[in-house]
Parts: C-alpha cells; structure tokens; sequence
C-alpha cells in the first residue's frame, strides 16, 4: 500500500493549479454528499441501525483513511459521517426529491472538477489511478488544513516532491 504522502503527492502532482484547487474546495464535496445521497437507498435496519449501500462504502473508505495516516483518518472518518447523516436525511424524502438532490449534488459536482482541470491542463488523477476517487475527499482536507498552517511537514513533503502551487493567471506585459 502505498503511503500517505505517496497518495497524496500523486494525486497533487495533477492539481498545482490554485484554481483547480479551489474549484475542488466546492467540487468535491458536492460529489461525496450526492455518493452518500444515492447510496443511502435501499436501507435495511440491523440492530436499530439503517444499513444502506452509503454506510458500506463510508466504512471501506474509513478502514482506507485510517491505515493511510491515524489523525487524518479519524478526521475523515467524522466528516464522512456528516455525509451519511446527510445522505439519509434526503433518502427519507420522497424519491424524485432525493434522487434531485443526489443526481444535483453530483452533476454540478462534476461540472466544477471539470472546470477546474480545464484550467489545470491536466486530466483528472482518476483517469490514471482509480484510488484518485478515494483521495480526493482526503485532498481537499489536506488542502484546508494547509490553509490554516497545519501539519507543515506533509506541505513540505509533498510539495518537494510535485513543486508548489501556482497562480493560474498569466501576467500580461505591457
């Protein structure tokens, strides 16, 4: 398995572009609340506990998260929480109001991530390494904790290996 800074150095290497990141600030989220939204039907209810599709994956993703690095993946693992939360909130609606809001959610999702790559100039890191699906949500986090000047060693580490961010805007001389 591939370690955390590997992953994620990976899937950075595809998105420099401080556009593109923050295109994938509102993109991907938008697509893990409609994942959770479409998967939280059908449940089933084991021991008082409404199983669906949603909790099977959230909990893979989980196990994934918190073999890849402890802190992060128990911060993961809460924000994919709210996402079930989320995602059985709308499945308890009336099924065209879930399936808008799921096929919404993701749609518009996408149309940012598109956005976004089409700035970078790259595909998405997906297209090379499916495991870039499961990164993502765990990018973005990274991303934001960066923000706020948390966990400056990963920065460093990653960034050595893929180079700094860069403003996308071209200077026009005079």
């Amino acid at each position: 398995m591939k370690t955390l800074q590997d992953q994620l150095a990976q899937y950075a290497s595809y998105h420099r572009d401080t556009r593109n990141i923050a295109t994938h600030f509102i993109g991907i989220p938008m697509i893990v609340l409609a994942i959770a939204t479409l998967l939280s039907r059908p449940h089933l209810e084991v021991g008082g506990w409404p199983l669906t599709p949603a909790w099977v994956v959230t909990a893979a993703t989980c196990i994934y998260y918190l073999r890849l690095h402890l802190g992060l993946g128990v911060l993961m693992c809460a924000l994919l929480g709210l996402t079930l939360a989320f995602g059985n909130w709308a499945a308890a609606m009336s099924t065209s109001a879930w399936l808008s809001i799921g096929i919404g959610l993701f749609v518009v999702g996408w149309i940012f991530q598109f956005v976004g790559h089409g700035w970078e100039g790259k595909k998405p890191a997906f297209v090379d390494d499916l495991v870039g699906l499961i990164i993502g949500p765990l990018f973005v986090t990274v991303e934001a904790l960066f923000v706020v000047g948390a966990m400056p060693r990963l920065r460093a580490e990653i960034e050595s290996r893929v180079g700094g961010t860069r403003s996308g805007r071209k200077s026009v001389a005079s």
